[in-house]
């Protein structure tokens, strides 16, 4: 009987329920950056196009901050790609654009250009903005933070590990080809 029932819980679904007027009150840093709410809840409960609608919906009912709407858009698009939504999951991801002037010496429209190449299964493409990106000098008085506001230590150029993984796991899914990547950063201790 207890084989059967463990085999019963494996199989179980994810909940993937919410409070919807609790999650779309959040402000955008409790939305969006903090680790454990938001839609990052659904996330990490594998609820991954549950999230993606979640965030549809939290930026159509919160005007946008030009600063910061493009990474919603992205982490929507992560998720869409995530669920196998790989049409939306491109568009999302090519409106997460940053202007030129704005992306200056930081590469983040090249790693747009990889996950768009990887999900298009463009290898080429891929392998021609890692190549970019990795070439990319760090930019003089660059002193990044966290969410949290704590100092990071971010390996450089940014987001060159995730195009390494889609490169070491071309043949898997999005969602697998990114947990292929290294750690990245790490918070410095207090100076």
């Amino acid at each position: 009987m207890l084989p059967f029932l463990a085999m019963i819980a494996a199989q179980t679904p994810p909940s993937c329920e919410y409070d919807k007027p609790a999650m779309m009150a959040l402000d955008e840093r409790a939305f969006d950056q903090t680790m454990t709410s938001g839609w990052r809840m659904l996330a990490n409960a594998e609820c991954d196009a549950q999230a993606a609608d979640l965030i549809a919906e939290w930026r159509a009912g919160h005007p946008a901050n030009p600063r910061t709407a493009g990474l919603l858009q992205w982490h929507e698009g992560q998720l869409r790609a995530n669920a196998g939504q790989t049409a939306r999951a491109v568009a999302l991801f090519e409106a997460a654009r940053k202007p030129v002037e704005q992306d200056a010496g930081f590469g983040w429209n090249l790693y747009v250009d990889g996950s768009i190449a990887f999900l298009r299964r463009d290898l080429a493409g891929l392998d021609t903005a890692r190549a970019k990106l990795a070439a990319l000098p760090r930019p003089a008085g660059y002193s990044p933070v966290g969410p949290d506001g704590k100092p990071r230590a971010y390996a450089w150029p940014m987001n060159v590990n995730i195009l390494n993984g889609f490169v070491a796991c071309w043949n898997r899914s999005y969602k697998q080809a990114y947990g292929c990547a290294k750690p990245a950063v790490k918070t410095l201790p207090p100076a």
